[in-house]
């Protein structure tokens, strides 16, 4: 599906640093000056799924095919961007490109890392970047307005429009976020064509020194409860520690350096699946001896358009889906035991899949 994370964030945070260590098909220059990240990058990484390793353990398959999410290393933004300062608005268009935001934020001391900004703080960095998009938000509402006002007085259905419009110009004007304003239904379709930066999910990752990668400090904690009172999540890690645990190849090399930390995991683990669940994604799994295989789909989505990820063919000519419950089938332990055990369904086209489903689909050629 493409979907995309942007990691954004001021200059010197530990962006690119974060995207060196979630990238898997790509690497950032990490340096300590300003736009070294000018053109985007992206990488394309695994979402981690134990699921998909324990079917695997039963089926015993060739191949093992997790699902993805791909991340975009866009230059750090400075104050004035709306306006065109520093690259700004060739930033701004990149945040505008991807489907949510991961916003890096120095929660850290380190009189050896440029910081332009003066004294560490979280909140002042966060507002920045969110002053900026607002700004640029606003640009776009107001040039729609002036269009949408002309035909309003005729057009009942411009009209909705325009009260929308205005309903996110007082918003954004108030210094707010318009994903605080919850649209839905045909007032989200009013905006539909602006793809407003603010609208847009943001998960905040507190870049902590290492002393802090289990219980954050005073700069994560006052970025907690700012993004707390915005319905916000906010990840803990230390970006360097992260880097370094990807280089790794060796897995018990891994382990043995988590261990040190005294980390069960890598925070990056819970990155990728805080962004997969940020964009309200799910995973449905096919099974058999070719492979095991993860496959995304929204939240809510029908049979149908699931078995669309596969192949559109699967959507055009659905006919029903053999469905088996994750937990089923890991605990009778094959899908030959899930039949014979009235625990394998058939689904038509109104069924609504199930994280975890694992599924195969009838269709008509």
């Amino acid at each position: 599906m493409a979907l995309q994370v942007g990691i954004v964030g001021l200059p010197n945070v530990g962006k690119s640093t974060l995207f060196n260590a979630v990238s898997n098909s790509a690497k950032a220059q990490a340096s300590n000056y300003r736009f070294c990240t000018i053109e985007p990058n992206v990488g394309q990484v695994n979402v981690p799924d134990d699921r998909m390793n324990k079917l695997a353990e039963l089926v015993v398959p060739e191949r093992i095919v997790p699902t993805t999410i791909e991340f975009v290393d866009i230059a750090g933004l400075v104050k004035g961007a709306s306006k065109g300062e520093g690259l700004g608005n060739k930033f701004l268009a990149n945040i505008r490109e991807v489907d949510a935001i991961a916003h890096v934020i120095r929660c850290f001391e380190d009189d050896n890392i440029l910081r332009e900004e003066g004294a560490i703080n979280p909140i002042s960095d966060k507002e920045i970047i969110d002053t900026e998009l607002q700004l640029k938000d606003l640009e776009s509402v107001d040039k729609k307005i002036q269009r949408t006002e002309k035909i309003a007085k005729a057009d009942p259905k411009a009209k909705r429009v325009l009260e929308v419009l205005q309903k996110c110009k007082v918003h954004l004007e108030q210094g707010k976020n318009i994903r605080g304003l919850g649209l839905e239904g045909e007032d989200l379709e009013a905006v539909a064509d602006l793809f407003l930066l603010t609208q847009k999910p943001v998960l905040y990752v507190a870049n902590v020194d290492e002393a802090a990668i289990h219980t954050g400090n005073t700069y994560s904690q006052a970025l907690v409860k700012a993004a707390t009172d915005e319905g916000a999540g906010v990840i803990i890690m230390n970006n360097n520690i992260e880097a370094q645990i990807s280089e790794m190849e060796n897995e018990e090399d891994k382990k043995m350096f988590l261990g040190e930390y005294g980390l069960k995991e890598p925070g990056l683990n819970r990155l990728i699946t805080a962004a997969y669940q940020l964009l309200n994604l799910i995973t449905y799994f096919t099974a058999g001896v070719q492979e095991v295989r993860a496959w995304t789909i929204h939240r809510g989505w029908k049979a149908p358009q699931a078995a669309s990820v596969i192949h559109t063919d699967f959507e055009k000519g659905f006919i029903k889906a053999e469905v088996i419950s994750y937990n089923d089938f890991v605990t009778l332990g094959s899908e030959a035991a899930a039949r014979e055990n009235g625990k394998l369904r058939i689904e038509g086209k109104e069924y609504i899949v199930q994280d975890g489903d694992v599924m195969h689909f009838r269709f008509n050629v």
